[in-house]
């Protein structure tokens, strides 16, 4: 069982204040917190490794090399992968735009193709898929999603057939908390001939992802969120697909050879995942990102996954027990720490800032998920708080007692 009151000691942000009174920060569906010990593996890299890499061959530049292509390693160790199957990138955007735009330029996509989304993607896992399709002229299907937030499996497999190429779904709703089924629906995709893309930004900093259970062809997941730096996410992609695949941003620290003519050049490509890799990386963040992973590693995932769900089920209670609404499932079994609601007639904006006047941080607004949100029958957006390993009871405690002070706000 975790401790999150130990687990703050480690958290330099919680030492401040806001509006004069203590931080709690439940906004981490958008982006966690960092431990000293990640401030510190940043800090020491630029301190006492700072060079660029697989180019020169002095000291500096080669302990950086191997600094980067270690913390590949362990990053990778994390989501059950080899490190030649995770590419280092800005965030799980990047990530998902790098499997769209390297399937659009290796043929993968052609007219009369069909890809599969669901109505609950963040947009970063809806629009690339948008443009790619229309490029190529494919078709765009979207998996609906039922009253209550979660996907309708009905409808995937009514949509789901031989034109499917990808299906591209989220494992965890950044709207509400749903947990899809995406090993099945990998399972299903490929007995069609599709390629699976996971987009795990949600769940690879919540619970044990393992990418030889699940079997995608892609998982896309962002640093930021599991308690590494921005700025550094991953792409893992299998082995075999990725020796298939061009890359569709190329460039220096990408190719083995270039030759040019009179009036034309060509380039043979390194190996996966450096031929994904053009121009200088975020080395510094790999760093920081790979101490998260041995921070998280260290926790367990299965204690962090029981300590959210003890929380969201807190969450769950309190907002039921005043009469708010509430968007997804109420079965903390079936959702992760993200909890989305809304306070009568008030705004998700207007409860957002009388939560922050109570030192709560809170999200608010479509979450980056309009289409969702609208099915949902949230036009205005929602309230969105999200909680992590250093978040405790007592501070729901604080957020039920807020609450009750809006309460008389919105029913005055």
């Amino acid at each position: 069982m975790l401790d999150p009151y130990e687990i703050r000691k480690d958290f330099p942000i919680f030492t401040r204040k806001v509006h004069g009174k203590t931080l709690i920060y439940f906004d981490n569906a958008a982006t966690s917190q960092r431990p000293v010990q990640v401030i510190e593996a940043v800090d020491s890299f630029y301190r006492n490794q700072n060079a660029n890499i697989g180019r020169s061959v002095h000291e500096l530049a080669l302990t950086a090399t191997e600094a980067y292509e270690a913390s590949r390693k362990i990053v990778a160790a994390f989501i059950g992968a080899r490190p030649d199957e995770l590419v280092f990138t800005k965030n799980a955007t990047e990530s998902i735009n790098l499997a769209a735009y390297s399937l659009l330029v290796s043929g993968h996509l052609r007219s009369g193709d069909e890809v599969l989304v669901t109505r609950m993607e963040h947009h970063s896992n809806l629009l690339p898929w948008v443009r790619v399709a229309r490029v190529a002229g494919a078709r765009l299907r979207i998996i609906e999603v039922r009253e209550d937030g979660t996907l309708d499996l009905d409808d995937f497999y009514r949509k789901l057939s031989d034109k499917t190429r990808v299906l591209a779904v989220t494992h965890v709703s950044n709207v509400t908390g749903v947990i899809n089924p995406v090993k099945e629906l990998c399972e299903e995709a490929h007995k069609h001939g599709a390629l699976c893309l996971v987009d795990g930004a949600q769940s690879v900093p919540h619970m044990h992802v393992d990418v030889g259970r699940i079997k995608p062809d892609f998982l896309a997941f962002s640093g930021h969120k599991m308690l590494g730096p921005m700025g550094i996410g991953g792409l893992y992609v299998t082995r075999e697909l990725a020796e298939k695949l061009e890359p569709p941003f190329p460039g220096g620290g990408a190719i083995s050879l270039v030759g040019c003519g009179v009036d034309e050049c060509s380039a043979e490509w390194l190996q996966a995942p450096h031929k994904f890799e053009a121009g200088t990386p975020n080395v510094a963040g790999a760093v920081g990102l790979s101490a998260a992973v041995e921070y998280l590693e260290k926790l367990g995932m299965e204690d962090v996954e029981e300590h959210e769900r003890r929380l969201t089920k807190k969450a769950l209670d309190i907002l039921q027990g005043l009469g708010v609404k509430v968007y997804g499932p109420l079965d903390p079994r079936e959702r992760t720490g993200v909890v989305s609601f809304n306070v009568g007639k008030l705004t998700p904006h207007e409860v957002a800032q009388l939560l922050d006047s109570e030192g709560i941080a809170v999200r608010s607004g479509h979450h980056c998920a309009l289409p969702l949100i609208k099915r949902l029958g949230a036009p205005l957006g929602t309230v969105r708080a999200s909680f992590y390993i250093y978040n405790t009871l007592e501070e729901l405690d604080v957020f039920e007692e807020a609450l009750r002070k809006i309460l008389v706000v919105a029913v005055g």
